[in-house]
């Protein structure tokens, strides 16, 4: 009766085994056909994702800015991202506009981390259409715990983001006018 038992349990683990390896079977090769740089540069039909400061797409010469393409604020976005380049991050969503970043431990401060997120609510540069919302821990005994936030610190924050939003804007309307 062991034997039979052994021998079955071998043949399932062989037969098992066996329908692994057959699901394993090669895929076929999938190429895809990329632009060269130079021909993105010289192709009218082929935009670009940020051409000079704020161009989204352009096709057949017209230039659309970021603005009128994102359904938020693309100087604020843009902003936003460049503000908190320096954090690892976790999502950015142009649509929703909302930019999430991971945990961030200053290397001279390792037993305090923190995370940022950002809402941006309007298409509008406005100071009431953006929202950030700062997060602090602090390690003790290897265990993170939540810690306060200084209440200016979300201002200080939106209101660094607003100052190059602005800056991008003006920016980009010098090179407009040209």
């Amino acid at each position: 009766m062991t034997s039979f038992i052994r021998s079955s349990s071998f043949s399932f683990a062989v037969t098992g085994l066996c329908l692994i390896l057959a699901s394993c079977g090669s895929s076929p090769k999938v190429e895809y056909d990329y632009p060269s740089s130079s021909q993105s540069k010289t192709d009218p039909e082929m935009g670009s994702l940020f051409e000079g400061a704020t161009t989204l797409f352009s096709s057949g010469g017209e230039k659309k800015s970021v603005a009128a393409e994102l359904p938020v604020n693309g100087y604020m976005w843009r902003a936003a991202l460049e503000t908190f380049s320096f954090l690892p991050m976790r999502s950015a969503d142009p649509v929703a506009g909302v930019i999430i970043s991971d945990w961030y431990s200053d290397p001279l401060k390792p037993d305090e981390r923190f995370k940022v997120t950002v809402y941006i609510m309007d298409r509008d540069l406005r100071a009431d259409a953006l929202r950030v919302s700062a997060f602090r821990e602090t390690r003790t005994n290897n265990n993170w715990s939540a810690a306060d936030v200084a209440p200016q610190t979300n201002r200080r924050l939106e209101d660094a983001i607003l100052v190059r939003a602005r800056e991008l804007r003006i920016a980009d309307q010098a090179v407009n006018k040209d």
